[in-house]
């Protein structure tokens, strides 16, 4: 449900690049233009999201990343850049959360330190909310949630909204401690 979520997604922020591109605008994101994933320290995740972040670290990642992820992990302190940041690329990009998947950046890169939410808002795709809905919406059975109705207001009355955690002050050292635990020959 959340790699469908993440679809749907991906899906949306895709047609919304294409619409700003049209208008002549270019997209600025690019691998290893990390900019946003140390300037932003509020980066809000769902408690489904930070279940597939543990299952794609344990199951998916790979030496010498995995060992460079517990590392971060180990060593991140509260509000400090993202964790899963590792040699200027998202260690965790397949995996990536539905705030990271919708910030993108049109004209010039930012420079170091800028957070262009804040000084280039016109230049931040502000992406088209139905598809963020849909997504939301693919995640509701996770908690156990599968009337129709009550998955629209579950949504709706904030109640998915307030168990939102930052990612940033998540503790990840559990997710260290597993990897620790794991067994690789």
């Amino acid at each position: 449900m959340l790699l469908k979520a993440y679809a749907i997604m991906d899906e949306g922020v895709k047609k919304d690049i294409e619409k700003y591109e049209k208008s002549g605008k270019k997209l600025a994101c690019r691998r290893g233009c990390s900019c946003c994933c140390k300037t932003h320290r509020d980066i809000p995740v769902y408690p489904i999201e930070i279940v597939g972040i543990y299952w794609y670290v344990i199951e998916k990642t790979k030496e010498p990343i995995r060992t460079k992820i517990k590392s971060s992990l180990i060593l991140h302190k509260k509000d400090e850049p993202c964790p899963f940041l590792i040699d200027n690329v998202c260690s965790i990009y397949p995996m990536r959360p539905l705030a990271c998947r919708q910030f993108n950046v049109f004209g010039k890169p930012c420079a170091e330190g800028e957070d262009a939410f804040y000084t280039r808002p016109h230049d931040v795709l502000n992406p088209t909310e139905h598809y963020l809905a849909r997504a939301l919406y693919e995640t509701v059975p996770f908690y156990n949630i599968y009337d129709e109705d009550e998955k629209i207001e579950f949504i709706n009355s904030g109640k998915l909204n307030s168990l939102v955690r930052i990612l940033q002050r998540y503790p990840w050292i559990e997710l260290a401690r597993r990897i620790s635990s794991l067994n690789i020959y």
